[in-house]
């Protein structure tokens, strides 16, 4: 994972928080170009685009963050009312723990005297007994990240890559440019991001760069598309 880390620092973020950073933005930048290509089609207003596009950085983000808060909590909730129920048994079930304890260490390919000495040593220490029941038992581990630091990376990463979709509209809006060719800057613009998110997610997922590229460029010309044609009918339709 040191490609990651090099990334990752060059981006200044931790390492550790790259998945949350990925799942942000991809989210962020193919659903606010989504709003942006549906606002095209139905041939809104700069100002309409930029309210619309910033209604759902602000509200998508929140809720996902939100999400992402709960469903992180809910993991180590899990996590540690398993480990108060492992602490109970290592206190009130010892020999049936201890058996188990050597029974996950002899299908691990010991046996004889190195078996007891493994399970001996493992026993003699409540909290290492716990863990390694967590673990080997249960096949659970620990996510020191705290729930507020996923979420806050997630948000993060969905205003930061969710606004790239819209920068050329506001760019227009402030100095007053040309107001042509809008959306083919939003489509480079968020292309490019994608680009880059795709390239982080391969690093995450431990793929190809290549398909993870493709994977995010995909599907987010898949609700680009569904987006734009979405507003076009219904400007018709109500025109």
């Amino acid at each position: 994972m040191a490609e990651a880390h090099d990334t990752g620092k060059l981006l200044g973020i931790n390492k550790d928080f790259l998945p949350e950073f990925v799942y942000g933005g991809i989210d962020g930048a193919i659903t606010t170009f989504a709003v942006v290509a549906g606002a095209t089609g139905a041939n809104l207003d700069i100002p309409v685009v930029i309210i619309l596009g910033f209604a759902n950085l602000i509200a998508d983000g929140f809720s996902m963050s939100v999400g992402n808060f709960f469903s992180t909590k809910a993991s180590l909730d899990n996590y540690e009312k398993h480990k108060a129920t492992e602490y109970w048994e290592v206190e009130n079930k010892h020999d049936t723990e201890v058996e188990e304890i050597r029974d996950i260490y002899r299908k691990k390919g010991f046996d004889g005297d190195l078996l007891e000495q493994v399970v001996a040593v493992i026993t003699s220490d409540k909290e290492v007994w716990v863990e390694t029941m967590m673990k080997e038992e249960l096949n659970m581990t620990k996510d020191d990240k705290s729930p507020y630091q996923t979420a806050g990376m997630t948000f993060f990463s969905f205003l930061l890559i969710g606004f790239i979709p819209l920068a050329a509209y506001v760019y227009a809006l402030v100095f007053d440019t040309s107001k042509a060719n809008l959306f083919i800057y939003a489509c480079l613009l968020t292309g490019l991001a994608m680009v880059i998110i795709g390239i982080l997610k391969s690093i995450v997922t431990q793929k190809k760069i290549v398909r993870g590229i493709a994977e995010t460029l995909f599907l987010g010309g898949i609700a680009a598309i569904l987006a734009y044609y979405a507003g076009a009918v219904l400007e018709g339709l109500f025109r």
